[in-house]
C-alpha cells in the first residue's frame, strides 16, 4: 500500500513539473540555429560569381592587405566542360560596387563589367571592361562622360543592363549646390558596343541646359547705304541752293543794267 501511494505521488510531482515549465524555453530549444552566410575573408574584401553558360563562370574578386582603398582585382575564369582555367587582374582604387555582365553586340562573347567607386569625396564612378573570346580577355576602354555629361554630376552611380545594353544612372545636383544635399534630376547614360569600340549617348533631356530665348531679327538698312543717301540728299540740295542764288544774282544784275540805260537816255 505504501508503495502504491509513493508511485502516484511520484507521477504528481512530473506532472505538476511539466505544467510549470516554461512554454518558450521549449520554443528555443526546438528552433533551429541560423546559419549564416560565409563571409569573405582576408586578404579579399570582393567576391561574386557570373555564370553566363552551364560549367562556365567568373569569379570577381578584390584583395589587398594593409590598405583599404588600393589594391587589385582579378577574374577567375572557370570553364569545366573544357577544363580551361585562365585569371585576368588589374590595380584597383577604391572599391568594388557591382560586378555585371552582358553581351551587347550579341557575338556570343560575354562581356564582364567591374564597377568601382572612388573612397575619396567626389564618389566617381570608374569601370573596368573587358570582353572574353572563349579563354581569352580583351580590355575594353570605358568613355568618360563628357563635359556636358558631367554637368551637376556627384558620383553615387547606379549602374544595370537593360535591353542587353549597359545604363548608367546618377543624380544632378545644380552647380551652387556644393554639398549635394537636393537633387534636380536624375541623368540615364547608355551604353552602345559596335566592334572594339564602347559609346556614350545620353537618353534623358538634360534640364540643366538653359535654353536660350528666341528673338526674331529685324532688317536695318546698312549705315553705309543710309550715310551714302544722306550725302546724295545734301548734294542735291546745295545744287538747289547755288543754282536758286545764281539766279537771283543774274536778276539783280539785270535789274541794275536797265536801271542805267534809262537813266542815260
Amino acid at each position: 500500500m505504501i508503495k502504491k501511494y509513493g508511485i502516484y505521488l511520484g507521477l504528481g510531482c512530473l506532472a505538476v513539473a511539466a505544467g510549470c515549465s516554461n512554454p518558450s524555453d521549449k520554443a528555443s530549444i526546438a528552433a533551429p540555429s541560423a546559419v549564416e552566410s560565409p563571409k569573405v575573408l582576408a586578404p579579399f574584401r570582393y567576391h561574386k560569381t557570373i555564370e553566363v553558360a552551364p560549367g562556365q563562370s567568373y569569379d570577381v574578386l578584390s584583395w589587398g592587405r594593409g590598405s583599404q582603398t588600393v589594391g587589385a582585382f582579378e577574374i577567375l575564369r572557370s570553364d569545366s566542360a573544357a577544363m580551361k582555367y585562365t585569371t585576368t587582374t588589374g590595380d584597383l582604387e577604391g572599391s568594388i560596387k557591382d560586378v555585371l555582365n552582358a553581351d551587347m553586340d550579341t557575338d556570343g562573347n560575354p562581356e564582364i563589367f567591374i564597377h568601382t567607386q572612388a573612397s575619396d569625396s567626389t564618389n566617381a564612378a570608374k569601370v573596368f571592361a573587358f570582353e572574353y573570346n572563349n579563354d581569352k580577355a580583351r580590355e575594353l576602354d570605358f568613355p568618360r562622360l563628357t563635359r556636358s555629361q558631367r554637368k551637376g554630376y556627384r558620383g553615387n552611380d547606379n549602374f544595370f543592363v537593360k535591353d542587353g545594353n549597359l545604363m548608367r544612372e546618377f543624380d544632378v545636383f545644380d552647380e551652387t549646390d556644393s554639398l549635394a544635399k537636393k537633387p534636380i534630376q536624375k541623368r540615364l547614360i547608355q551604353y552602345t558596343l559596335s566592334g572594339n569600340s564602347l559609346s556614350a549617348d545620353q537618353v534623358s533631356k538634360d534640364s540643366t541646359l538653359k535654353e536660350k530665348p528666341t528673338t526674331t531679327a529685324v532688317a536695318e538698312k546698312p549705315k553705309s547705304e543710309s550715310s551714302s543717301s544722306n550725302t546724295r540728299a545734301r548734294k542735291s540740295s546745295s545744287r538747289r541752293s547755288s543754282s536758286s542764288s545764281v539766279k537771283k544774282k543774274s536778276s539783280r544784275s539785270r535789274e541794275s543794267s536797265r536801271k542805267r540805260r534809262r537813266h542815260r537816255n
